[in-house]
């Protein structure tokens, strides 16, 4: 019996359990669930690294009386009425890579999701997939560009639950996935698949979530794949130096971050003669806030307020068909070697018998 009380049945066929994780979403649009959101998520040493007394006094002094009704007021503009976005496209993702895998593996995978704040948390989907008898586990972070404080955090919370659990399942764990060719396709036919259907724009800006310029002075690769990424798809596209940029969004507090910034790029671009841009963020694998209502509306008002005249934010992979065959290739390379035969109901039989047979002598 482990830490949750489950209990083991030698008849229980094993199975191998696939764990798409993301960052996460409050449970409604409001103030109290942002709350609640907001201090689970900036608690994270990984998240905020700086002094924690110093930074409990600005969290729960200023940020937690503040920002949750600002936050829940932007929620409002892209909730939907099953959710949050991030939530029904993580679920999709889940849905339909259940549906290709157990296809090709006769049932044995359960694939489930997570949140790595918020629900379904992460410590209750690995319980639920552990009763199913998952004796394999794969974690697949959804952030293809590895961080300390993103897949370095949900490697933390795996780690947190694990030293409580006596048996622990085999583990495989994806930390970046920036360069995969088939990430590069993925993002390279979702643009030209967007020019098709609305034409090409002066410029292409590839827009990814910003860090402190610290974090990458202590190590952190971030800020090297995302400009990997951005030079694997441009070559890809054929563009020229002169039309794409990447840059960094949704900073806060005073120091520095990694730049350019995106605001700031798009405020200087009309200056330069540029009055048509393309936003695509190649960090996030579904759609959610900061894309939806930061990428798609604020920096929409910005390019324009500067003397832009056309502003398109091209969509996250979300479920698309290009998305789903990327998931299922990153699953297939990283589930080599294991043993995903299923067990037939005569080998558990056999095996449930010398197993009573081995606790029989035990107690003789």
């Amino acid at each position: 019996m482990n830490y949750q009380g489950q209990i083991f049945d030698h008849r229980q066929p094993a199975k191998t359990g696939v764990l798409l994780v993301n960052l996460g979403t409050p449970e409604a649009p409001t103030a109290a669930a942002l709350k609640t959101y907001l201090k689970e998520f900036l608690s994270d040493p990984r998240v905020v690294e700086i002094p924690r007394l110093l930074w409990w006094l600005i969290l729960r002094g200023i940020i937690l009386n503040v920002r949750p009704k600002k936050s829940a007021a932007a929620y409002a503009k892209v909730w939907a009425s099953q959710g949050s976005p991030l939530a029904i496209y993580t679920r999709a993702q889940a849905h339909q890579l259940a549906m290709q895998l157990n296809r090709d593996y006769n049932e044995q995978i359960i694939v489930a999701w997570a949140m790595r704040y918020g629900k379904p948390a992460i410590g209750t989907t690995l319980q639920n997939l552990l009763d199913q008898g998952v004796r394999q586990l794969l974690v697949l972070p959804l952030y293809p560009q590895y961080s300390a404080a993103t897949t370095g955090s949900t490697f933390d919370a795996l780690a947190k639950d694990f030293i409580k659990r006596r048996w622990l399942p085999g583990l495989r764990f994806v930390n970046s996935y920036h360069d995969h060719p088939h990430y590069i396709q993925a993002l390279t036919s979702h643009i030209k698949n967007h020019w098709q259907a609305h034409g090409k724009a002066e410029k292409l800006i590839f827009s990814y979530h910003g860090v402190p310029l610290r974090y990458l002075h202590n190590g952190d690769p971030y800020h090297c794949q995302c400009l990997k990424t951005t030079r694997l798809v441009a070559e890809r596209l054929g563009l020229g130096d002169d039309e794409y940029v990447t840059s960094f969004q949704s900073r806060f507090g005073r120091e520095a971050w990694l730049q350019p910034y995106t605001d700031e790029t798009l405020k200087s671009l009309p200056g330069q003669g540029v009055k048509a841009v393309q936003v695509i963020c190649p960090g996030f694998a579904a759609d959610c806030l900061e894309t939806l209502e930061e990428i798609a509306q604020e920096n929409r008002h910005v390019f324009l307020e500067a003397g832009g005249e056309h502003y398109e934010y091209i969509a996250a992979l979300n479920d698309s068909a290009e998305h789903m065959a990327l998931l299922k290739e990153l699953v297939y390379e990283n589930l080599q070697g294991w043993q995903l035969t299923p067990e037939s109901p005569e080998q558990l039989q056999r095996r449930a018998e010398r197993a009573n047979a081995c606790q029989h002598n035990q107690k003789s």
